[in-house]
């Protein structure tokens, strides 16, 4: 389904987000934590070498990613619909509007839009 992530690039994400975790107490004129700059160091080699010691951390990073993607998707979907487009066409039949023609009147003999501009001839379309 997935493109396999490579564990060369998988080590060298974590390398970076060790080394950020690492460095972020710098920001408030703390000591590094050491710690986390080791494991980001040990990622970095371990992804330089391609080490198949990473294998399984890859692929469990994968399922969480699928897991929370399946759950995250959803929800934002939800949060798009009910707070952004709801609200939108209850203003919309608020006003009465009929932005897509689709009322039925009595009246109207026929439903075709006239085109105000006139096609080119179909002969020779590309």
């Amino acid at each position: 389904m997935y493109k396999k992530s490579s564990n060369k690039s998988f080590g060298l994400l974590f390398f970076i987000v060790f080394l950020g975790l690492g460095l972020w107490p710098i920001t408030n004129n703390n000591n590094p934590n050491i710690y986390l700059i080791v494991i980001s160091i040990i990622f970095l080699i371990l992804g330089l070498l391609d080490s198949k010691l990473l294998s399984p951390l890859n692929s469990f990073w994968i399922k969480l990613g699928e897991f929370l993607g399946k759950i995250i998707a959803p929800i934002v979907m939800a949060i798009i619909y009910f707070i952004i487009l709801t609200p939108i066409s209850l203003i919309v039949r608020l006003f009465g509007k009929d932005l897509l023609g689709l009322k039925f009147t009595n009246q109207t003999k026929t439903y075709w839009i006239k085109r105000k501009k006139d096609l080119n001839s179909m002969n020779k379309q590309f």
